[in-house]
């Protein structure tokens, strides 16, 4: 009888370490999130559903509360997610387009604010907890369809997907995203398991690229700069460093993003050989936690 037990025991152990992350409990933080890259054409745009990509604050819902993607439980009022269903559901809280300060400041607060809240909303763009490891995205976005169309709540929206047959078709989409001040354009392989990191089977589609550095130091200027911030000393999250030296307003060389911050900087491609990032331009902070 000893064996028996033993052996359940095992089995038991054996779960709980080789559970994988949509296994996990409610309640418990969210894993690493699922992250682009950048398109580069040449797909069979068939077998994706695109969406527009909003330019909000990454957020996952766990059935239970919001977090950020730094696992940072988020000061959403109750009222925000009431009657949300009790699924796992990755999105943006989203503010509008050109609203990003609205979202990241309501988010990064400590204590929830109704009035900072009222003009949000949280879109989800994916269940990864719905089904298995191996249940493709298409049949995981059905599901969250369904339960936020039973839901019925003005705070919570899929973000409509559809699919396109050509490039052609995908660029003017993308112009009038552009042009109407959105960000850009997602895509995501119809039939691709949910994983976290970075993903080919996730592809962002921009008129420009950009990417977030955390701030090493600050140059000093020169010229019509001198005695303020010249450029900022950023490294990668890979620990390649480079200089930010455009993109600033006054009052930001005056008081510069401190050492240690997070930073979202935009870019024209890559050098050659260095693979740093041309034309570098400082964006916006990120708030901490978020």
């Amino acid at each position: 009888m000893l064996w028996p037990m033993r052996r359940r025991r095992f089995f038991r152990l054996f779960a709980l370490l080789a559970a994988p992350p949509w296994a996990a409990a409610q309640g418990e933080a969210p894993p690493a999130p699922q992250l682009a890259r950048s398109y580069r054409g040449g797909l069979h745009l068939p077998d994706w559903l695109v969406s527009e990509k909003y330019d909000g604050v990454r957020a996952w819902w766990d059935g239970q509360a919001l977090y950020s993607r730094t696992g940072r439980r988020l000061p959403a009022p109750a009222w925000f997610t009431e009657g949300w269903p009790r699924m796992a559901l990755d999105g943006e809280l989203w503010a509008g387009r050109g609203a990003f300060e609205q979202a990241q400041s309501a988010a990064a607060r400590q204590q929830p604010d109704d009035a900072a809240w009222r003009g949000l909303r949280f879109m989800a763009f994916d269940a990864p907890r719905h089904g298995g490891p191996a249940t493709p995205f298409a049949e995981r976005l059905t599901a969250l369809q369904a339960a936020i169309g039973r839901a019925g709540r003005p705070t919570l929206q899929a973000v409509p997907q559809r699919r396109v047959a050509t490039e052609a078709e995908l660029l003017a989409w993308l112009r009038e995203v552009t042009r109407g001040g959105g960000e850009g354009l997602m895509l995501h392989r119809a039939n691709a398991p949910w994983q976290s990191g970075r993903s080919g089977q996730l592809l962002k589609l921009k008129p420009h690229e950009d990417a977030e550095a955390r701030v090493i130091a600050h140059l000093p200027g020169k010229g019509r700069h001198a005695g303020r911030l010249g450029a900022l000393l950023v490294q990668t999250p890979e620990g390649r460093r480079f200089r930010i030296g455009s993109g600033f307003t006054d009052a930001q060389r005056e008081a510069p993003p401190p050492v240690g911050a997070w930073v979202t900087y935009r870019y024209r491609g890559l050098h050659e050989g260095s693979g740093l990032p041309r034309f570098a331009t400082f964006l916006r902070v990120r708030e901490e936690g978020l």
